[in-house]
């Protein structure tokens, strides 16, 4: 789509307007936010647009219609399918050797791990491999009334989190503010850091990585702006 509009004003509903019109959804709602900073970073991606419109340099707006199009028609569906993360952790599964790649993974991966006990007081589970081990029933509804307690806006910010980094853990830890998002993406990539040391990493791999962390920090700043 060609940039059609010549201003961008936010109303006092919080709703961005381009030229005095209110920006739509996909699903044709209008496109208003919580809260005003993030009502203020929404507006600059449409200011900042040029002669074309490209949705891959709007990640804010994208979360905020996905939470308002997909996630506020069905909160509890979408909260369970994240909350569903809490039963295979990416730091459930550790490696058994060598040793330092176990140290590595335990510096970075049983902090988190504690704090996620203390926080919710529940039993989390370990063990070596990548065979699945089921977490306690009790454990299970306990992370997922956590989710769950997140309106649309927070849903939207946690899924990307969640998602490229495979932790429900850290992504709850860095949204109550016990990690910051450099030290959970680091405990995120442990594994693939120490192969890349012992391997190589190919171009192609490099460029997945840096589109992770582009929409990995697309869902920090959001979460931020809440």
């Amino acid at each position: 789509m060609k940039r059609f509009w010549k201003s961008v004003a936010i109303d006092g509903e919080r709703v961005v307007r381009l030229d005095d019109r209110p920006v739509r959804t996909p699903g044709r709602a209008a496109l208003a936010l919580p809260t005003d900073a993030l009502a203020a970073a929404v507006a600059d991606e449409w200011r900042a647009v040029g002669e074309t419109l490209d949705p891959r340099a709007m990640p804010l707006t994208g979360l905020a219609n996905a939470a308002i199009d997909r996630i506020a028609a069905q909160p509890a569906a979408f909260a369970h399918g994240l909350a569903r993360y809490g039963d295979s952790d990416l730091f459930y599964y550790r490696a058994d050797a060598p040793r330092e790649l176990v140290e590595r993974q335990e510096a970075a991966w049983d902090p988190l791990l504690d704090w996620a006990r203390t926080r919710y007081d529940v039993h989390l589970e370990t063990t070596a491999g990548v065979m699945h081990r089921a977490q306690p029933p009790a454990t299970l509804a306990r992370l997922a009334e956590a989710v769950a307690a997140r309106d649309a806006f927070h849903l939207a910010a946690l899924s990307p989190l969640v998602t490229i980094t495979g932790t429900l853990i850290g992504a709850l830890a860095l949204a109550e503010g016990a990690t910051d998002a450099d030290t959970l993406w680091a405990a995120a990539m442990v594994d693939e850091d120490w192969q890349a040391e012992r391997w190589g990493e190919d171009t192609l791999a490099a460029q997945t990585r840096a589109a992770k962390r582009r929409d990995y920090d697309a869902g920090v700043r959001f979460l931020s702006l809440l």
